[in-house]
């Protein structure tokens, strides 16, 4: 019977130590700006994606705004400051002079990052949210940039 207790006993610390060092290499797994910071790949915006509204896929979400919305370095700038408002979100890298920032915004309870980037080009504003880890965000970077959309 003790050495069952002992058995268990030491498969709960182990779990328990396991389930530590995972939650903190997610919280401080470094962020490298030259893998996170890259223009958004052109085929997410494939013929018929449409302009100006969210478009949820797994593990991310893409928008882009038209220069209806209004000129694409002032929508950048604007969106900066959405950004940056909004909780548990910092700026990786990138600056509105440089017409493509990087943001990282953190899930409340593990510290999930999540990163957002936006890109000034000729014919508007592209922006492309997505997770690092796992395959499924449950919509969060959908609705992130449904708020962000809204808060413009």
């Amino acid at each position: 019977m003790k050495r069952l207790v002992r058995t268990m006993g030491l498969t709960l610390a182990f779990l328990i130590i396991a389930f530590l060092g995972l939650t903190a290499y997610v919280r401080l797994a470094p962020s490298d700006p030259a893998q996170w910071n890259v223009s958004p790949p052109a085929t997410l915006w494939a013929d018929g994606t449409p302009w100006d509204q969210v478009v949820p896929a797994e593990g991310a979400a893409t928008l882009r705004l038209s220069a209806t919305k209004g000129a694409p370095a002032d929508l950048l700038a604007k969106l900066d400051a959405v950004a940056m408002a909004s909780p548990r979100t910092e700026r990786l890298a990138g600056s509105v002079s440089e017409g493509r920032i990087t943001w990282i915004t953190r899930s409340l309870l593990w510290g999930f990052p999540d990163y957002t980037t936006a890109e000034v080009r000729p014919d508007g504003l592209y922006i492309h949210a997505r997770l690092r880890f796992g395959r499924s965000d449950m919509g969060v970077n959908a609705a992130r940039l449904t708020d962000w959309l809204s808060r413009l």
